[in-house]
């Protein structure tokens, strides 16, 4: 129960530091894909260069998971498909609907709530791609 609290308090920070940051903004959103400002390529380099140093410590130093098992990141297939798809899927539908993943949570935490319409599609658009998995390039 102490552990789901304390996940639960990440998760909530995480949440207003997005939200103060304007991460989860459509207007900063729009800008971005418009080359209008830099400010949400500084989030997202910063998400990125911070996920980078952790996957490394993360597997020089051997971490063990909250159970006592090493954690093992296994490598990715390379595949231009599985990535060009993918990444124009994503990114379409992230200019579409203003939000990708993590902010869609923040704005309707915050209130904004349409954005359910675009959880849901993701919900099932996950779901669809769990049914077609097997079917397509990877």
């Amino acid at each position: 129960m102490k552990k789901n609290i304390i996940y639960l308090a990440i998760g909530i920070f995480f949440g207003i530091v997005m939200y103060k940051s304007e991460a989860a903004s459509w207007f900063r959103i729009y800008e971005m894909f418009n080359f209008q400002s830099v400010h949400m390529y500084g989030v997202i380099g910063t998400a990125l260069l911070t996920g980078i140093l952790v996957v490394q410590y993360i597997k020089r130093k051997r971490l063990k998971d909250i159970n006592g098992k090493e954690i093992k990141i296994a490598d990715k297939e390379k595949s231009i498909a599985r990535y060009l798809i993918g990444g124009i899927l994503f990114g379409l539908g992230w200019a579409l609907a203003g939000a990708c993943p993590g902010p869609m949570f923040v704005l309707a935490g915050a209130g904004y709530f349409p954005i359910l319409i675009v959880i849901l599609g993701a919900v099932l658009g996950t779901w669809f791609y769990g049914l077609l998995k097997d079917r397509l390039p990877h």
